[in-house]
């Protein structure tokens, strides 16, 4: 999950964005995103990175065995071992590996979310969450913005599946429309 900021000094209007011929998204995908919130973008992760950052997840996985106790990198799950690593996060995965920050700051992501926003955007924070098969933590539906230290509705999280997952596995589902309304 990679969360971006649309302004680091000022926020852009959606006529001033609207200025801006769009990158990655098509202009109704563009549309798409300002009336409803959301859009899904398949295929924006090239094959080398389909490959390169399940990689790189593995391995951090597998360096968390030698971890029993969840600190400011591995935030363990319940049952987690060395025989078998179990997270339920990485906390800021840029931090602790270059292909995440790699990934971060020069896929094309980061044009995806200027394609929103305009072209002023600011990386704010990144997060790796894990479910594992046979059982974990649930997440229940929730919003994101009232935990995040924002004023306004500017940041855009661009989240990313590093396996195939299937509706009854629980993966990210996104509200069309619920940015309009009020926070839940």
């Amino acid at each position: 999950m990679l969360d971006f900021d649309g302004g680091s000094k000022k926020n852009m209007l959606t006529e001033q964005v609207l200025r801006f011929s769009t990158e990655i998204l098509t202009e109704r995908q563009r549309n798409f995103y300002l009336e409803n919130g959301c859009v899904r973008i398949e295929r924006l992760v090239s094959d080398g990175w389909v490959k390169r950052l399940p990689a790189v997840s593995k391995q951090l996985v597998n360096q968390s065995r030698a971890i029993t106790v969840s600190d400011d990198v591995y935030v363990l799950e319940t049952g987690h071992s060395a025989e078998m690593p179990r997270l339920k996060r990485l906390t800021s995965p840029v931090s602790h590996h270059p292909d995440f920050w790699d990934f971060a700051s020069n896929s094309n992501t980061v044009d995806a979310v200027a394609d929103v926003v305009g072209p002023n955007v600011r990386f704010y924070h990144s997060k790796l969450n894990y479910k594992w098969a046979g059982g974990g933590q649930s997440c229940n539906w929730h919003q994101d913005i009232q935990a995040w230290p924002h004023t306004n509705y500017s940041p855009v999280t661009v989240g990313v599946l590093l396996e195939d997952t299937t509706l009854n596995q629980g993966p990210l589902t996104a509200i069309k429309g619920e940015s309009q309304g009020e926070a839940l």
